[in-house]
């Protein structure tokens, strides 16, 4: 698909070929001549921008007291997740799998009391964060037959659509939120932009099933002010003749106009900011200083996408990956302490991805493409570390020698969607296609963001058995799986106990109340049974 540059587009808005473009142009097909919706966006003298659009989940973070954001952070090639989260518990033949890239076991930092994984010491800047509990890690994440194609892939993580090369809706993940709910997105911008992309425009996660990309994208600031200070360029209301055509005009002008809309918000947010530590000069940690700039300046965008490049470890594995570690080791570390001295680490919740694996068994010098790979996660929110996820068995291989996944990669979305971006349950499942389990223990816990559309959530079911020794059982069923609390509390609010606390599956569920244990007095009491927004309660009398 053509993509125009400025003195293209300004020669199709004089109009060359009006008659043609008058009979049989749409709004649609405009957009995609002009490389608007061919998933490159509009390029400014080497600068990719596009704006995103209006969204209730946008407007609802922007608009509550809600300001958590999400940093997700790509490593672009494929990551060989066995060197950096190494299966200490099956060294011996990890390392017979790896005779010359294995990392030796000197050179290991050991994650866990049980020690049963470790991270090398080229990573050695996160383990502050560990020891903090503000790293957690889920392994052997992937999805049904994987592709190994690096485009396929990464297509199929940003899309969340395991067939996607053969769906004719290429949507992202996100997009297909956004324009489930605005359709005219266009014409609905909000005061800020609701995503930012860094150097990360080849990613469709943003993207409409017409390719047009909904979040601002730019690799330097640089650039960004210096649109910022020329303000908008284009007349929109000297348009050609009345006519179909002067209509596509004018459209075409108002969306180069849009692009300039966010250019001084964002200049401004990162001309308050500051970064308070020093940043390495690496590709990731010059991105991440941005995003700090721009979280730490109030810029109030709540989804950012950043992008480390070099995975594609087929050779000179010994050389390339341990110097990406050191880079995400550095960059991460240096983002968090730079948010951390802003008052602002515990809004942020960062989350490592890549589009596969690498084999089990060394290359001549490297490691060829594989599956399933942990992601890491980073952040304050998360309240402890830990490891999840079924341990990587590096015997049960699939016919290629490669890892087979325990944890769809769709779970860790609806995760993040429902816990931690507070999208309501119903949603969430339509945004990704189906229903997948939501992944307990990371610590995510949602603050309800409340808006005018109808609430479908958990359905809760309940009712209460008393019992001759005077203890009761509350009895509830729930419609989908989810962390569940049960509490209970004294007639003027105050909580007493907890019965329940715990991720459970969808059904029937019992919680026992035993006054033995308590020594409560004889007195009126309530319970509450909470999952995500949910509650429902009753009351029971103590004798």
């Amino acid at each position: 698909m053509a993509i125009f540059h400025h003195k293209d587009i300004n020669n199709l808005l004089k109009g060359e070929h009006h008659d043609l473009e008058h009979r049989t142009w749409s709004r649609r097909s405009f957009l995609q001549t002009l490389g608007i919706a061919g998933g490159a966006g509009i390029t400014m003298g080497g600068f990719g921008l596009s704006a995103l659009s209006a969204a209730p989940l946008h407007m609802a973070l922007a608009s509550s007291d809600n300001n958590r954001i999400l940093v997700l952070i790509r490593l672009k090639g494929g990551n060989d997740g066995l060197n950096m989260i190494v299966p200490v518990y099956d060294y011996s033949r990890y390392k017979t799998n790896r005779p010359n890239i294995a990392i030796p076991q000197n050179q290991l930092i050991a994650l866990g009391n049980d020690q049963k994984y470790a991270m090398p010491q080229t990573m050695n800047r996160l383990k502050p964060l560990w020891d903090n509990g503000h790293m957690k890690v889920i392994n052997s994440v992937g999805y049904p037959e994987h592709n190994l194609s690096h485009f396929t892939s990464s297509d199929i993580w940003n899309s969340a659509n395991e067939n996607i090369e053969s769906d004719s809706n290429k949507s992202g993940w996100l997009a297909r939120y956004l324009l489930d709910k605005t359709p005219d997105y266009l014409e609905n911008l909000p005061e800020i932009p609701g995503a930012i992309k860094i150097s990360s425009g080849s990613s469709i996660t943003y993207q409409t099933a017409d390719r047009i990309d909904l979040a601002v994208n730019f690799n330097t600031p640089d650039k960004l002010i210096e649109i910022a200070e020329k303000g908008f360029v284009y007349d929109t209301v000297n348009l050609p003749d009345d006519c179909y055509y002067g209509d596509q005009v004018g459209f075409l002008r108002s969306i180069l106009n849009i692009t300039y809309k966010y250019a001084p918000k964002i200049s401004e947010a990162y001309s308050a900011g500051t970064n308070e530590v020093n940043y390495s000069n690496n590709e990731l940690s010059r991105q991440l200083a941005i995003v700090a700039k721009l979280v730490k300046g109030n810029l109030g965008t709540r989804l950012y996408m950043v992008t480390l490049d070099g995975f594609d470890t087929h050779e000179n594995q010994n050389i390339s990956h341990p110097r990406l570690m050191a880079d995400i080791s550095a960059a991460i570390s240096e983002f968090y302490a730079d948010l951390e001295a802003g008052e602002k680490a515990n809004d942020v919740l960062s989350m490592t991805f890549s589009e596969f694996g690498r084999r089990v068994r060394e290359n001549d010098g490297g490691t060829d493409h594989g599956t399933a790979a942990p992601v890491m996660f980073f952040g304050p929110t998360l309240e402890g570390n830990g490891i999840f996820g079924k341990d990587p068995d590096l015997v049960d291989l699939d016919s290629v020698g490669n890892l087979k996944h325990d944890t769809d990669f769709r779970s860790i979305y609806a995760t993040i969607l429902e816990s931690w971006l507070c999208i309501d349950a119903s949603h969430v499942d339509n945004i990704l296609g189906d229903v997948y389990e939501r992944i307990p223990g990371l610590g995510l816990n949602c603050l309800p963001v409340y808006t005018s559309e109808p609430v479908f959530t958990q359905q809760i079911q309940h009712k209460l058995r008393s019992h001759a020794d005077g203890s009761y059982t509350i009895e509830y069923e729930i419609s989908r799986p989810g962390q569940i609390d049960v509490e209970v509390y004294t007639i003027m609010g105050q909580k007493i106990s907890t019965l329940v606390h715990e991720y459970q599956d969808r059904g029937k569920h019992q919680a026992v109340f035993i006054n033995q244990h308590l020594g409560l007095s004889s007195s009126m009491y309530i319970y509450v049974i909470r999952s995500g927004s949910a509650s429902v309660s009753g009351k029971f009398l103590v004798r």
